[in-house]
């Protein structure tokens, strides 16, 4: 079970049709701002990563992209909703056409951080034979130049428990879920010297929208 790294690779437009962290989610026309199963409020946008046709993560649209897998969570009182569970609807991941997709409109919020995560950060990504998350982005920082707090999350691997395994199954084949990880942790830099902790590590539900 192999891990695909997610890697800082420079600020990216906030509404660019790349695999990035943060800035502004795309949806196809009159897509409704995705809201939390369990207080009713609106999600923040997390992350896009690109899909090719054979569901493949890739960086850049380039003809290749043909899915975009769009992930948001609650954040709208962080840590009342269970954000870390696959099922209560705290959290979601939308699977979107690569075609047509445009900014998602924003419902109006006193906190517009409930909505957006912050800079948007272009993402690279790196496949390692590792399938555990801290040995694989150790591995990755020891390459020349590299920094492991510019790993921002990573894609399958194997997942990590503070207690036993809980690994949600599948409401409609009953099978285990696959981990799906795009922000585990990591620090971007943003705003000059300031750097960006990332502390997002979810679970996520799979919807599909045609």
């Amino acid at each position: 079970m192999a891990t695909t790294l997610m890697t800082y690779a420079g600020p990216a437009e906030p509404d660019a049709l790349v695999t990035r962290t943060g800035g502004v989610p795309l949806a196809p026309a009159g897509t409704a701002w995705p809201t939390c199963a369990e207080c009713g409020g609106p999600m923040q946008f997390l992350a896009q990563v690109l899909l090719d046709d054979r569901a493949r993560p890739t960086v850049r649209a380039d003809g290749r992209a043909e899915l975009v897998l769009a992930v948001f969570m609650c954040q709208t009182d962080p840590g009342m909703c269970e954000a870390w569970s696959a099922t209560d609807g705290a959290n979601a991941a939308f699977l979107l056409p690569a075609e047509g997709l445009a900014p998602l409109s924003a419902p109006a919020v006193e906190d517009e951080e409930v909505l957006y995560l912050g800079a948007a950060n272009a993402v690279g990504l790196t496949d390692s034979s590792l399938d555990d998350y801290d040995g694989a982005r150790q591995e990755w920082g020891r390459g020349d130049g590299r920094e492991v707090l510019h790993v921002l999350g990573r894609l399958g691997g194997r997942p990590d428990w503070l207690q036993g395994d809980e690994t949600p199954s599948c409401g409609g084949c009953g099978r285990d879920m696959d981990l799906v990880d795009p922000v585990r942790g990591g620090t971007a830099p943003r705003h000059g010297d300031e750097l960006r902790r990332v502390r997002h590590g979810v679970r996520l539900r799979l919807r599909a929208v045609p």
